[in-house]
């Protein structure tokens, strides 16, 4: 039996509650009204700085790890569907990635060093 790792089920499961909230404010938000009248809340306008600044930085790690049709189509996708997206592209990187995360921080024989991978 093959196992999940933490990164993959964290991966899917907010990946599961993103649909669900998307679903939800499709189904019952009021539009652009609502984003108008929250706009004067500041900590509205610092939580959306924030998640555009966590989409810059998703959209930074995929343009330097796919080719330019393929990150122009993931980067257009995340920043229409959000983190739903991120989700997805997490999962389809741990499952495409050549070798584990920490091998890359280490030298060919497992010593840490300086030097990237």
């Amino acid at each position: 039996m093959k196992r999940i790792s933490i990164v993959t089920a964290i991966a899917v499961v907010a990946g599961v509650t993103m649909a669900a909230a998307l679903v939800y404010g499709f189904g019952f938000g009021g539009g652009w009204s609502e984003v108008r009248t929250l706009m004067g809340y500041p900590w509205f306008v610092v939580s959306l700085v924030d998640v555009y600044v966590g989409f810059i930085l998703i959209a930074c790690w995929i343009a330097s790890r796919e080719r330019l049709v393929p990150a122009v189509v993931w980067i257009a996708l995340l920043m229409t569907l959000g983190n739903l997206i991120a989700c997805i592209y997490v999962l389809y990187a741990i499952r495409t990635r050549k070798r584990p995360p920490l091998c890359r921080m280490a030298g060919a024989g497992g010593e840490a060093s300086g030097a990237p991978a």
